[in-house]
């Protein structure tokens, strides 16, 4: 029994590692092409790509969205939990990045689930909505900018149905929501995003601590 989240050593995240992650081989030669990357770090953990893998799949989704794409490890892990039919709707900005993605989408035989739209995530998601597609997705995955969280939340709030999932990443920043001297726009922005979905009835809510703190907000 324990009250807290155990601290997780060097040791102890190697040995989780070593009995849950079950990742397929292209998945890891991406995260190895990616670590060399001078953003590497915007990159997400295989222990969190294996835990939306698995909150997709209990949902039984058919179509998610994806807020930043970056080189396309997340949107793997999501394809691959969706059925044949299922599509990740992927939005980011950068073609660089997602060149790199699409080269590995293919190379996992999952592209064909995987749409990509390069633009503006909040165009994108504003064109959805004009399109009369509220209520049509059943998983969103929010990581991109920072100060965008907000207005993404909200496209996402009337694209996901009723009993739908919302995920955030980053919600921690490294510990520095709780630091008085971090008062960057990012961080600054995400403390806000933090408080406003506290106090949010619209949704069920959890953060839990992987990687960089993921918030769980389950639209009612």
């Amino acid at each position: 029994m324990s009250r807290s989240t155990i601290n997780l050593t060097p040791e102890l995240h190697d040995y989780l590692l070593s009995v849950t992650i079950r990742e397929p081989e292209v998945f890891k030669e991406l995260r190895k092409e990616t670590g060399t990357m001078e953003m590497a770090r915007m990159q997400i953990s295989p222990e969190q790509g294996q835990f939306m893998h698995l909150l997709v799949k209990l949902m039984n989704a058919k179509c998610t969205l994806e807020i930043g794409t970056f080189t396309g490890y997340s949107a793997l892990w999501t394809a691959l939990a969706l059925p044949d039919y299922g599509t990740v709707v992927a939005c980011d900005v950068n073609e660089g990045w997602t060149n790199i993605a699409k080269r590995y989408w293919k190379k996992a035989g999952l592209d064909e689930k995987i749409d990509l739209h390069i633009d503006p995530a909040e165009k994108t998601l504003q064109k959805f909505v004009d399109a009369g597609q509220e209520g049509q997705y059943d998983f969103a995955f929010i990581d991109a900018d920072k100060t965008g969280y907000d207005t993404y939340y909200e496209l996402c709030m009337k694209l996901v149905r009723s009993g739908g999932l919302i995920i955030f990443d980053n919600v921690l920043r490294g510990g520095r929501v709780i630091d008085d001297e971090a008062n960057d726009d990012s961080t600054i922005a995400i403390r806000k995003l933090n408080e406003k979905l506290h106090k949010d009835d619209r949704i069920d809510l959890s953060m839990v601590p992987i990687s960089d703190g993921l918030t769980l907000a389950l639209k009612r």
